[in-house]
């Protein structure tokens, strides 16, 4: 365990990118934190509003994310500068991920329903930088053996394999289940031999004339659903806050 654990994580090529998912969690718990008590009142945080212009945090993390992406281009992966650009990056990416929803929607919807985005892809981005550090390798390369390596066709045709369900579950609206399955292949496949949503592009396309596969893929999607939402939903509020209720609008008498 000692081993593995020094081979794939504190081994000296990979010190920089444990030290950007280090600050990029830090930085997006720290940042919610801070949020969460300027909506509650509380604290000494308030917005920033120089000249009444309302400077979200994403701004500070794009010119840090430019700092460490470029300056870790540049300093390579061993020396001093490495990890300190490392961090810088990973603080970055936590500012702008966590106003991801904000840059989607080109909108202020950070304490609104559609900010959940931002935590998922917090989330999701985490998972994946802690399955690199693990070892994993993006469309099952780490599968690959040292014999397939050296014979050309057979590693190009292991990593079209593992794309192609990629591709395919993406397409059938399985969005985080294609996302992982860049790094664990077999979760794609997955996805891929599932139903596809029913308002995933290959629901439209290959559903049209097929009424039974179609009813099957709403019922499936809406017991899915069902199931899991719920839980989501709370831990996303767990980790990023509520949203804001809408006021319930009532007829005019």
């Amino acid at each position: 365990m000692g081993h593995w654990f020094y081979r794939n994580i504190t081994e000296p090529g990979k010190l920089p990118m444990l030290l950007a998912l280090a600050a990029f969690v830090v930085t997006f718990v720290v940042t919610r934190s801070i949020t969460r008590l300027i909506r509650a009142g509380r604290g000494p945080f308030r917005n920033i509003r120089p000249g009444g212009l309302h400077i979200h945090h994403v701004v500070p993390g794009v010119i840090l994310t430019i700092v460490g992406g470029f300056g870790a281009v540049g300093s390579g992966r061993h020396g001093i500068a490495a990890p300190v650009f490392a961090v810088l990056f990973g603080m970055g990416a936590g500012l702008v991920l966590d106003e991801f929803a904000l840059i989607l929607h080109l909108d202020d919807v950070y304490w609104t329903e559609n900010g959940r985005k931002s935590v998922e892809v917090v989330v999701l981005t985490a998972a994946l930088m802690t399955l690199v550090l693990a070892g994993f390798s993006p469309l099952g390369v780490n599968d690959v053996s040292p014999g397939e390596r050296q014979d050309r066709a057979s590693f190009i045709t292991t990593m079209a394999i593992n794309f192609c369900f990629v591709l395919i579950a993406l397409f059938k609206g399985k969005v985080r289940l294609s996302v992982l399955g860049i790094f664990v292949p077999f979760v794609a496949l997955f996805g891929a031999i599932r139903l596809a949503r029913p308002d995933s592009p290959w629901a439209r396309r290959f559903y049209r004339k097929r009424p039974r596969a179609r009813a099957r893929a709403g019922m499936r999607a809406y017991r899915h659903d069902r199931r899991w939402s719920a839980p989501r939903r709370r831990l996303q509020d767990w980790i990023g806050g509520a949203p804001d209720k809408l006021p319930v609008r009532r007829p005019r008498s």
